[in-house]
């Protein structure tokens, strides 16, 4: 339970607003109290992580001013803002990859004894720390980008629970997590506004804000369109005030003609990752794979676009009878597969290029001229998709590290779709993005399958599965153990296979501990530029 809000807030926001080459944020005005859990919400690029950058000192206002306690706060930096009690989990992750998971927890406050690091006391601190988000099968010396997206989420949340905390503001923080995750996090915000500390809760997920939040605030276009009490709103209400429109209830997939296979996949694996696996997908067809993080869904998808080296099973092309030799992302993109990875920064996008180059960089030939860039078509490549999938940017020149997470979704699925591959892999293709972006990138999907196209999609959201897809299939312990057709499938059931390799006796067959997690191994190659 939260507790009641206090008369004095203990943030106060005053005519906040942003402007760098535009205006994106405009007259904001709120109130925050201690133990109160403010969710806040809106579409992509419609301000909220510059407001939560301007509270937590990583962005200085334009113009307002806020006031922490009654008393001027202007932090000067995110550790100015720290040390006044005012913490962050960003949605993009702040942690060194080489370092182990204990250093990172306690990378400012390392214990130390005559001058040396005290690894003792430090690991019996972390698995403490690890323990309550969830995290106690995991060696706390184990470095950082050896794991998985989901599991580097809990470790940056575990990391701003240490000392004191007065303010906290979570960024997504459910995007990439299971449902065993999710519940541990909400038990420590629980936990955390029962101590008095104040929760500002970013997410797209509708369903999640009432479970957790008191009050509703709503950005759209930079400005602060609704802030309430959230028991009166339902999701279609805030999906209203979110995107000025109701979003589709449903995805037109007519239109489209099941052909003859385009991928086979037969008895592919990785020792200790991914188990031999027979996979089909057609041409037209929207095939989706279901599972909890680290059951091995990201390493199939790696293992079919070369990014990992397989050591057993082939991987057949259209209808050949001669398996396709991918050894390489180089290759695969050759053989006419492309991929969208669930680590956009990290190997998704050259993120201080513009949205021009980052789109036409997997079809070079189709922007260049007698071995010359032309960047009048790369501007027209550009252009088209930033209509296409709804960009918001200023233009095609606008660097893709400015721009907001979802935006920079759009931006690598944009990249691919000028590629024209036959088969695409999409691992988490809308993670971050707002609910009314989603629907834009479903019809997306839809259009590529009428097309011809053969779609394998990884997602952690089983109702965006069994919206999309035709069969889903389902991972678990590091092998397919069912495959649900449209119409045969429930949320239930899903669930229930996505469990089961870990109930039986032999569960964890993806390796000793049955708990790797995706993208656990060989994160170094990039896929941006494949």
């Amino acid at each position: 339970m939260t507790l009641a809000p206090q008369a004095s807030p203990l943030l106060s926001l005053t005519d906040i607003g942003k402007t760098y080459v535009e205006p994106v944020l405009g007259g904001v005005a709120l109130q925050l109290h201690a133990g109160q859990v403010l969710a806040l919400t809106g579409e992509n690029g419609a301000g909220k992580s510059t407001l939560s950058k301007i509270i937590c000192g990583l962005e200085p206002a334009t113009t307002g001013a806020m006031l922490l306690d009654g008393l001027p706060y202007q932090p000067a930096s995110r550790g100015h803002a720290e040390q006044l009690g005012i913490r962050m989990v960003m949605q993009e992750l702040n942690l060194l990859p080489t370092l182990s998971v204990a250093e990172n927890l306690y990378l400012n406050q390392l214990p130390h004894r005559f001058g040396w690091i005290d690894r003792a006391r430090l690991e019996r601190d972390a698995r403490a720390l690890m323990a309550q988000v969830g995290l106690d099968e995991i060696d706390p010396w184990t470095p950082v980008g050896q794991l998985g997206i989901g599991h580097q989420q809990m470790i940056e949340i575990a990391r701003n629970l240490i000392g004191d905390c007065r303010l906290l503001v979570l960024d997504e923080p459910t995007a990439m997590l299971t449902h065993r995750e999710v519940e541990l996090l909400f038990a420590q915000i629980a936990r955390l506004t029962a101590q008095g500390v104040a929760i500002i809760y970013i997410s797209h997920r509708l369903e999640e804000l009432k479970r957790v939040a008191d009050r509703i605030a709503v950005l759209r276009d930079g400005e602060l369109v609704c802030d309430d009490d959230i028991a009166g709103y339902g999701s279609a209400d805030l999906v209203q005030l979110m995107v000025g429109r109701a979003a589709d209830a449903e995805i037109d997939l007519s239109g489209r003609d099941i052909g003859g296979p385009l991928l086979r996949l037969r008895g592919l694996g990785r020792t200790g990752v991914v188990q031999p696996t027979d996979l089909e997908v057609k041409a037209g067809e929207i095939v989706g794979i279901a599972g909890l993080i680290g059951s091995g869904r990201t390493e199939l998808l790696r293992l079919i676009f070369g990014a990992d080296r397989a050591d057993s099973g082939d991987i057949f092309l259209g209808h050949g009878d001669a398996p396709a030799t991918i050894d390489s992302p180089r290759a695969a993109v050759a053989a006419g597969i492309a991929m969208i990875t669930e680590d956009r920064k990290g190997q998704g996008l050259l993120l201080t290029q513009s949205i021009a180059v980052n789109a036409s960089l997997a079809r070079l030939d189709g922007v260049s001229r007698a071995g010359w860039l032309d960047g009048a078509a790369e501007a027209e490549v550009a252009g088209r998709y930033i209509d296409q999938l709804g960009i918001r940017s200023r233009n095609g020149e606008q660097k893709v590290a400015e721009l907001s997470g979802g935006n920079q979704q759009k931006v690598v699925i944009g990249r691919w779709l000028y590629r024209d591959c036959a088969v695409m892999l999409f691992d988490e293709p809308t993670r971050g993005i707002d609910i009314g972006a989603k629907f834009d990138i479903y019809n997306v999907l839809a259009d590529l399958a009428r097309q011809g196209k053969g779609l394998l999609i990884v997602s952690s959201d089983l109702r965006e599965l069994m919206l999309i897809c035709d069969r889903i299939a389902v991972m678990s312990a590091g092998r397919i153990v069912d495959t649900f057709e449209r119409g045969a499938w429930s949320q239930d059931e899903l669930l229930a296979a996505a469990f089961s390799g870990y109930l039986s006796p032999n569960g964890g067959g993806n390796g000793s501990t049955g708990d790797t997690n995706d993208n656990q191994t060989n994160k170094a190659a990039p896929l941006a530029a494949a």
